[in-house]
């Protein structure tokens, strides 16, 4: 290696003194800034002590921004419980230190400086509102110490090395898992690199559908049933275990880590809101990958307004009769049973009228992707997130028996939906991570590998730094996801931890694949290299299982709308 930093002989002099006690300061002062910030917020946007809708949508920025910096504060506290951790075990050493180091030191700037929340949107203290005195509250000593040695060329240049030489490793930093979880890890890593890495590109170039006998394989090894309890037919092994595996296998083809996406919504819409009958006959088939589930929630023009669904159930002796229409329905035309939400009392205009239904359909066959009466659908073709295909739906007489209406009674679908969106953002933040890994691993082995000017294109700093930044921030978002899931497992209402870790971890997944990308030059433009795709699934990210400003707005109202002594 010719990175600067190799001549250094002693490379602890590039980690602070007492860092633990300095990324547990910055944690306490991120928070403090927070709760001030929240009190501005709040004064913002209430009338009469009560949150005011109008003056939300109104402040809209300040109130996003709000939910960002908040999402910031509990990044900040997840990594210093992290390195306290590690401590204690004497696993912090000195990659997670230069890691942990790097990363707070980049987003204390950027609370100081402002946050993207986007391309183009950028939220600062004084957008919210925040005086000079409040700003200044962030600027502590171990913040200031942070800014200034934590995230220098030779501490990047370091990390790069570091990640240089642990190319082969799909993990660079110690994660935190236990023994169990870590066995895990390295059983689907090694599955994935031997049954999708090789062959997931050239499935996205030809938009197939992912192989059945690997949908099998992956059934028979338990991933449908991951977090179904054992008396129902499944693993019962909780959040932690999602997450593991989704990351893994999304880190060789997010299709593939988005395959148990429907079979857990289903799993956890018939353990939340199911009869029991509905559990015992459903759930073993689900966890079993006897049957495949479907989604079918969207409609068009509804976007996240689910309250706003129009496609109609009509009771009819035994059964129900739907009609209407619903778009971006995932795997659809392989699966053979749909959670599906439609309106059963149409004199309802929002989400108190909506029922959820197990409705049966029969699997596409090589005549038509939809032979069941009163469906019919056709393809979506879409930039990335390929392997399961999106369809639209239309539905005209179809009938789902009466005995599956999920729970037994109407008007419940919105609730017993809303229960799932823990478990689904906390998969889908594993799933980013898992894709943003996969950029940085590509990135660092283009570049090693790419030659210009005489040596790797590794070596210039512009490069280098940019692996370094992506593999600090992989570090904090898999912290944040395994904190929610943690959470979810120990029966803690998580709503908020899942949507933080959701949508941070979208917004790095596709910063990482846009940087490696950039890394690759043109070549990154070019439809043969893997990184292309890796940037078409992480932009998907952003969008499903709550769209960035939807979480963001989610995250602040939540944290607002317990009053200022909260």
């Amino acid at each position: 290696m010719n990175i600067a930093t190799t001549i250094i002989a002693d490379h602890a002099t590039l980690i602070l003194p007492d860092l633990r006690a300095h990324l547990r300061s910055a944690a306490v002062s991120a928070e403090g800034f927070v709760a001030q910030a929240r009190l501005t917020i709040r004064a913002l946007v209430s009338t009469d002590g009560k949150l005011d809708r109008k003056a939300l949508d109104r402040e809209q920025h300040a109130v996003h921004g709000f939910g960002w910096y908040a999402t910031y504060a509990e990044l900040f506290r997840e990594v210093a419980n992290w390195a306290d951790n590690l401590d204690a075990e004497g696993k912090f050493g000195e990659v997670e230190s230069l890691l942990a180091q790097l990363l707070i030191s980049e987003y204390a700037a950027q609370m100081l400086g402002g946050i993207s929340m986007n391309q183009g949107e950028v939220i600062r203290p004084a957008q919210m509102g925040m005086d000079q005195a409040q700003i200044d509250s962030l600027s502590t000593p171990a913040i200031s110490a942070l800014l200034t040695f934590g995230g220098t060329q030779a501490v990047k240049s370091r990390i790069g090395t570091l990640l240089a030489q642990a190319k082969g490793r799909p993990t660079l930093e110690a994660t935190g898992l236990d023994e169990t979880f870590e066995m895990i890890r390295d059983q689907f890593h090694a599955l994935a690199e031997a049954k999708v890495t090789p062959f997931a590109h050239q499935w996205h170039l030809k938009d197939q559908l992912i192989p059945i006998e690997l949908v099998k394989e992956l059934g028979d090894l338990g991933v449908f049933g991951l977090t179904v309890p054992e008396e129902y037919g499944g693993s019962g092994m909780g959040k932690m275990a999602m997450c593991v595996v989704s990351e893994e296998l999304s880190r060789a083809y997010i299709g593939v880590g988005s395959l148990a996406t429907r079979s857990e919504i289903a799993a956890e819409l018939i353990l939340t809101g199911g009869t029991e009958a509905q559990k015992q006959y459903w759930l073993p088939k689900i966890a079993s990958a006897e049957i495949l589930p479907t989604a079918v929630f969207t409609e068009p023009n509804t976007g996240s307004d689910l309250g706003a669904l129009r496609t109609r159930a009509v009771r009819d002796g035994d059964d129900y009769v739907v009609t209407g229409n619903k778009t971006w329905i995932t795997h659809a035309a392989r699966a053979d049973v749909m959670t599906m939400m439609v309106r059963t009392d149409p004199n309802t205009t929002d989400y108190r009228g909506l029922s959820m239904f197990l409705a049966p359909k029969l699997r596409g066959n090589d005549q038509s992707d939809f032979p069941t009466p009163g469906m019919s659908g056709g393809e979506i073709e879409v930039l990335g997130y390929r392997g399961m295909k999106e369809y639209e739906l239309a539905f005209d007489g179809f009938k789902v028996p009466a005995e599956n209406l999920l729970g037994g009674v109407e008007g419940q679908g919105f609730k017993q939906l809303m229960a799932t969106f823990e478990s689904a953002r906390i998969q889908t933040a594993a799933r980013a991570v898992g894709v943003a890994q996969n950029a940085m691993e590509i990135g660092l082995g283009y570049a090693l590998d790419r030659k210009q000017f005489g040596q790797a294109i590794f070596e210039f700093p512009r490069v280098h730094n940019k692996l370094a930044m992506m593999a600090a921030e992989i570090m904090g978002v898999r912290q944040l996801t395994y904190y929610a899931a943690r959470a979810k497992d120990d029966d803690k209402r998580c709503d908020l931890e899942a949507g933080m870790a959701k949508l941070l971890a979208a917004r790095v997944a596709w910063m990482s694949a846009d940087n490696a990308l950039q890394i690759h030059g043109g070549n990154g433009f070019a439809l043969e290299y893997a990184i292309s795709r890796v940037l078409q699934d992480a932009r998907i990210l952003n969008i499903f299982e709550g769209a960035g400003e939807i979480q963001a707005q989610v995250i602040a109202r939540r944290l607002l709308e317990d009053g200022p002594n909260a």
